[in-house]
């Protein structure tokens, strides 16, 4: 079964990390007239936004049950993480494309470089640090799978946006810098133009991956492979079940929803198969906390 890694604690250091990048590159791109350093000040800004969007979903999503929302509010941190990937398009992608284009178009001389240098340098720094706590996390919920197969399987959105933010704001920070290098050794502003370009078109592709992975969970998603494998492998070693005709499971933010039908062993009288059964959830969910319902139906067939 996977492990849990702390959301909370990853959103906050991204969070303390880009807001402190954010006033730095908005420095910078005043002092400098940096277009890239531009769109890399709004890109940390969005991500201010996105993180506080997320921390508000993650609350939301622990609200109790209600007549209306029977199965409780899990899935709206996924809606929220949605948003989330929505707003990195277009406030992140789409503005340093525009920014881009209009520098090409109009191409203006950096003024001293060197701050732009300095406070690139410093973004990376801290970038780096929040970074490290997400993989600090990401590690605890992979479990040897490669990056790609945990972001590809993992139910945490928030956990993958957080993790898409940070891989963006790294790469485009390396783009910035290498922008801002290339124009002060050559003297032509048209290298911070296309850094800003590939900025935009960076962050454009991680919107795209991200928004496909959070519709998968927004739509209705099953637990991960892995412990999907582990349920059923644990209800087959049951002594009161013969056979698993179906297993149903539905992620709901940090809850699951499962839904057994089976065979019951042996001849049971009507008592006897409630009781199993209870005994069966029981241990079940003690095994799989993560479990909050369970729906049980016994049948002789598929």
């Amino acid at each position: 079964m996977a492990g849990k890694a702390d959301s909370a604690k990853t959103i906050f250091y991204a969070l303390g990390a880009n807001f402190s990048i954010f006033l730095a590159k908005s420095a910078a791109a005043v002092i400098t007239g940096s277009s890239a350093m531009t769109a890399e000040a709004v890109h940390s800004l969005a991500d201010c936004g996105n993180q506080c969007l997320l921390l508000f979903g993650m609350r939301g999503s622990k609200a109790p049950s209600t007549p209306d929302h029977p199965l409780g509010r899990g899935k709206e941190i996924y809606f929220w993480s949605f948003l989330v990937a929505l707003l990195l398009f277009s406030v992140g992608g789409a503005f340093s494309i525009y920014e881009g284009l209009h520098k090409l178009s109009d191409p203006e001389p950096i003024n001293r470089p060197w701050v732009a240098i300095f406070v690139l340098t410093f973004g990376l720094i801290a970038e780096s640090f929040s970074m490290w706590g997400c993989i600090v996390e990401v590690n605890k919920a992979r479990r040897g799978r490669s990056m790609w197969r945990w972001f590809r399987e993992s139910r945490q959105s928030e956990l993958i946006v957080i993790f898409g933010e940070d891989l963006a704001a790294l790469l485009g920070l390396a783009f910035a810098l290498a922008a801002v290098a290339a124009t002060m050794a050559t003297g032509n502003p048209l290298f911070d133009a296309i850094g800003t370009l590939a900025i935009g078109a960076l962050l454009v592709v991680v919107a795209v991956f991200l928004a496909i992975e959070v519709k998968a969970l927004l739509i209705g998603q099953s637990i991960e492979p892995e412990t999907m494998a582990a349920i059923r492998e644990f209800l087959e070693a049951r002594p009161e079940i013969k056979r698993v005709f179906s297993l149903i499971t539905l992620q709901l933010g940090n809850d699951v929803m499962v839904a057994i039908k089976a065979e019951m062993s042996g001849e049971f009288e009507t008592s006897g198969v409630v009781a199993a059964i209870n005994d069966v959830e029981a241990a079940m969910r003690e095994k799989f906390t993560e479990i909050r319902w369970s729906f049980f139906e016994p049948d002789d067939k598929d």
